[in-house]
């Protein structure tokens, strides 16, 4: 009897069923240990909305020390900051994410300066910083803050006509101010024509497209400046003589760049790029989709930045200095002498044709141990201003230039950006075929196909 039960059909089903249910129960319990220790998650936003930045993953898996975020607020609402702090702890075992009521626990809270909730503070060691707000940004900022003990500025360089700081208007640099702030740079104008030196604060020195000639004791008080392990950035416009705006040819500062290997070209790059007409730019602005591996624009791929009105350099080592390319213009551009009327004929034969380079960086060599010059050039400066710097990528490429010359690689990167708007816009003609198509077109088909599998069924 007791074979014959266990060979019974009703005694191998049984069996097979409860078999099953232990192997799922048991994969269930699997799963559910795993994702309590290793907490994973795809973003399949295409802008990466809701990932932590290479930025913040750059930092906080470099970290030499633990590092504790401390998050104040009332127990209920701990779930308000426990999404976004708990992907920093999970870039790294040296950060760990604390919660406090200031409420049940006011001493704490006094002793951090709390003043209100929903207020992380992030401590290294005995620093410790709070967050301006409760994003990404305001976290990572205060992991800066902690981290860089020494204020470092960033100087622009005024007098002659260049893009002025705190000027907030389209041409300014007011938004490329705010950039640098969250870097944790301070920022401040200086006039080398009024002092012919730099002064030994500034960590960098930026020349915004000067519209005037530099006179010689500028030029030499950024040589020196340089070679001497001085870091500078280099925004120079073609010498446009359209009306009544003209920019100078600034041949003493041209000069300055070609003895360090970087020869800046009198002309003027249109960019017939298709891409370009999609995104609204006309062929004055030269399209960028492609880059070397330098550190400044190696993990910019993938991302496009625009160069209104810009000029092409040629590029070579030197003795003292190595010179390397960041990016090109796109193959369709090419570039023009004619600076003085704005009729430009694209089948010209003195046209050089595309691509060309547009931008370089160059280390010098000063002889001295831990004191290496660094000086990034870009022809244009535009690309800059208020008015194009939050087109695509311009503003990553503005921060990583800067991050570069002041030996802060650890901060290079592609940052968070905001939500995309998606929409979709058609001109009239391209709205009557989608509505052609979708009203008629293709139930128009399924009907044909249904009366084709009706009369062979038939």
């Amino acid at each position: 009897m007791a074979s014959q039960w266990i060979k019974a059909r009703q005694t191998k089903y049984a069996a097979y069923a409860f078999s099953y249910i232990l192997i799922v129960m048991a994969a269930v319990v699997v799963a559910n240990v795993l994702a309590d220790r290793y907490n994973k998650s795809y973003d399949a936003t295409a802008n990466k909305r809701y990932s932590l930045s290479e930025q913040t993953a750059n930092i906080v898996r470099g970290l030499k020390q633990n590092a504790v975020i401390t998050y104040f607020n009332q127990s209920t609402r701990f779930r308000e900051g426990k999404d976004l702090l708990d992907q920093y702890a999970n870039l790294s075992p040296k950060v760990q994410v604390k919660y406090v009521d200031p409420d049940k626990d006011p001493e704490l809270a006094r002793e951090a300066g709390i003043r209100s909730f929903g207020t992380a503070v992030v401590q290294l060691g005995a620093k410790h910083e709070e967050a301006k707000s409760m994003t990404e940004e305001g976290v990572t900022e205060a992991f800066i803050r902690d981290l860089k003990s020494n204020t470092r500025t960033v100087c622009f360089a005024g007098g002659s006509g260049e893009h002025q700081l705190d000027d907030s208007e389209r041409e300014g640099l007011s938004r490329f101010k705010d950039l640098l702030a969250k870097d944790n740079y301070e920022s401040k104008s200086v006039d080398l024509l009024t002092k012919a030196e730099v002064p030994g604060d500034c960590t960098t020195l930026i020349v915004a497209g000067p519209t005037k000639n530099y006179q010689q004791p500028e030029v030499d008080a950024i040589q020196k400046y340089v070679e001497s392990g001085g870091r500078a950035f280099f925004m120079m416009d073609p010498p446009l003589k359209l009306g009544h705006e003209e920019i100078g040819d600034n041949d003493a500062l041209a000069s300055l760049l070609q003895s360090w290997g970087v020869t800046l070209n009198k002309d003027l790059i249109l960019d017939l790029n298709p891409l370009g007409q999609i995104a609204g730019l006309g062929p004055q602005v030269a399209l960028v989709t492609t880059y070397a591996s330098q550190p400044i624009v190696d993990q910019m791929r993938g991302t496009a930045t625009g160069f209104p009105l810009a000029r092409s350099l040629e590029i070579k080592n030197t003795d003292k200095t190595n010179v390397q390319k960041l990016f090109d213009s796109s193959g369709t551009s090419f570039a023009t002498s004619n600076l003085s009327s704005p009729a430009v004929d694209p089948k010209d034969p003195k046209n050089k044709k595309g691509p060309l380079t547009l931008a370089a960086a160059g280390t010098y060599n000063t002889g001295k141990e831990n004191s290496q010059g660094r000086f990034v050039v870009v022809g244009c400066s535009t690309w800059a201003a208020n008015r194009f710097i939050d087109f695509n990528g311009n503003d990553d490429l503005a921060s990583n230039a800067v991050n570069w010359l002041a030996s802060d690689e650890d901060l290079i990167s592609v940052r968070p950006k905001a939500p995309e708007d998606r929409r979709i816009t058609m001109t009239g003609r391209q709205l009557t075929w989608v509505r052609a198509v979708s009203q008629f077109a293709l139930p128009l088909v399924v009907v044909i196909m249904g009366v084709g599998v009706w009369w062979k069924r038939r």
